[in-house]
């Protein structure tokens, strides 16, 4: 079963996450989520064991304990729905137009509304 961990303190490692969880069964793995930029912590991770029951009974012990000063959040992860893209900017169009107040696109002067280019030779 893949469990998932929230609201971890940013010290905590995947070592720390595996200690968490073995008293109470196998852990096949444990990661914690880390910022692709930082390197830093997310503040979750996920944790696989391999026997259901073990898990179960992990996320029902674990649920709401303070680790590192804070109260985790322990319970079954769920994969994402379907057609939930990465990313968290939306498509928009910033088509055509330029400027059309500023002075671009009416021919002529540059930047002609602030007096910035003048044709009185």
């Amino acid at each position: 079963m893949n469990i998932y961990v929230g609201n971890l303190s940013w010290n905590l490692k995947d070592q720390d996450l595996t200690n968490l969880f073995t008293p109470h069964g196998e852990v096949s793995s444990a990661k914690i989520v880390n910022d692709k930029f930082t390197q830093r912590s997310k503040g979750f991770g996920f944790v696989e064991m391999p026997n259901d029951a073990e898990a179960q009974a992990a996320i029902a012990a674990l649920n709401g304990t303070e680790i590192d000063g804070r109260n985790i959040v322990v319970n079954e992860s769920r994969p994402k729905p379907e057609g939930s893209g990465g990313g968290g900017f939306k498509k928009r169009s910033f088509g055509g137009g330029g400027f059309k107040k500023g002075g671009y696109n009416k021919g002529g002067s540059f930047n002609r509304d602030r007096g910035g280019y003048n044709n009185d030779y």
